[in-house]
């Protein structure tokens, strides 16, 4: 199972993406965060399929600094990745 989510918000420059990573280890789930041009966040995420539901409704509030609006999430194919990674 691997979903990519799109977090809208007050996201950027307030620690989203290192917490995002930290939460993903806590849950022993792989993937990618990133910072993309528009002020989004984009994650990738693939794991155990509660893992992954776990770390998607985190992304609902993200770190205590986020000011999190709305999250698209959509189903896409594994990449059998084996850690997480910021980009």
């Amino acid at each position: 199972m691997r979903k990519r989510a799109v977090v809208y918000g007050t996201v950027q420059g307030v620690g989203y993406r290192v917490s995002a990573r930290a939460e993903a280890v806590r849950l022993g789930v792989s993937g990618t965060v990133r910072n993309r041009y528009d002020g989004t966040v984009e994650t990738e995420v693939e794991g155990d399929p509660a893992a992954v539901e776990e770390y998607l409704s985190w992304l609902h509030s993200g770190s205590s600094w986020a000011k999190v609006t709305h999250v698209d999430v959509i189903d896409i194919d594994p990449k059998g990745e084996s850690a997480f990674r910021i980009r």
